[in-house]
């Protein structure tokens, strides 16, 4: 997911797929005109090139901002799909690529090397906007869009414990420590900022034997059939609600923020400053039941990310049929 790493830019480009964030890329052809952005065309001129992550998300985000750069008149080099975390970065970094939707405490954590994240997600951004200002980097308005953590749980699970946020779910395993049970990725099980943290924050203790470890897509659908009754999801995987999924509140809010923003390179945003003024209405618009849905396309019914995106900018009136 967001948080996976890699050990080079080269790297990543070379193993990538076809299709999927090559050295060269390839150009968006949609046929769109301005709608609600974009109007004027102020990017006319421009060739700029947009990146992301691999997963689901990010390819929605991506296709996203390079279609709304296209209804702004812009030429747009698609090079998103890029392995990892730090390749994505590094790509914007270094030139190779224009634009991205960043997550604020990915930025502030694996980029920046934070250990403690800040609680306020606009405090957070803001840290963040300060910080790469010094790297080349322009951070644009956040998005209401939070990728974090959560436990959450199946309907029928819900009714027979009624449990809404981390602290009751930390007074059920005091009250009936057999109740909780854990489907959770190794790496939450192991990271200072998932279930060790967690359950420090919380004053909770989860026996080892109550844990289950395996991989992220196993979690939903065991956490869907009742197998543990609390899984680890991401707050915007589509999958939350596909499955009837209830997600319990960070009451104590020890998660920490992982809002969409865009991080465009300074220089690119210098030279074409129209690229704020089309962007912030449609990141304005993303919300975490917004990537929900959208994931779901893809996820749970095979669409492909670049039409899902491309089908929400025309719902949204953000961009017209060409």
């Amino acid at each position: 997911m967001r948080r996976r790493v890699c050990w080079s830019l080269a790297a990543v480009l070379l193993a990538a797929p076809a299709g999927c964030g090559l050295t060269s890329g390839s150009p968006m052809v949609d046929d769109v005109e301005p709608g609600t952005i974009g109007r004027g065309k102020p990017l006319e001129g421009a060739d700029l090139t947009v990146t992301s992550k691999e997963f689901t998300e990010q390819l929605v985000l991506g296709a996203i901002m390079g279609i709304a750069f296209e209804a702004a008149g812009a030429e747009v080099l698609d090079r998103t799909g890029i392995q990892g975390s730090v390749g994505t970065r590094a790509a914007v970094e270094n030139g190779d690529a224009d634009a991205t939707y960043e997550y604020t405490g990915t930025a502030w954590i694996t980029y920046l090397g934070n250990s403690k994240p800040i609680p306020d997600p606009e405090q957070q951004w803001k840290a963040v906007k300060e910080a790469d200002a010094k790297k080349g980097l322009t951070w644009l308005e956040p998005a209401r869009l939070n990728n974090t953590y959560a436990l959450a749980m199946n309907q029928a699970n819900y009714k027979k414990y009624g449990t809404k946020t981390l602290s009751e779910v930390t007074a059920l395993s005091k009250s009936d420590p057999g109740a909780v049970t854990l489907c959770v990725e190794g790496e939450f099980a192991n990271r200072a900022d998932g279930l060790p943290g967690l359950e420090k924050a919380y004053g909770m203790s989860i026996p080892a034997g109550n844990i289950t470890q395996m991989d992220t897509g196993i979690i939903y659908t065991q956490t869907a059939k009742g197998a543990c009754t609390y899984g680890e999801v991401y707050t915007t995987d589509g999958r939350i609600k596909s499955m009837n999924l209830v997600v319990m509140e960070d009451d104590k809010k020890f998660f920490p923020n992982y809002n969409a923003a865009p991080m465009v390179r300074t220089a690119t945003l210098k030279k074409w400053p129209a690229i704020a003024s089309v962007l912030d209405p449609v990141t304005e618009a993303l919300t975490n039941d917004v990537a929900q849905t959208l994931n779901a396309k893809v996820d749970v019914d095979g669409e492909d990310p670049h039409q899902v995106a491309l089908d929400w900018m025309k719902e949204k009136g953000f961009v017209k049929e060409g």
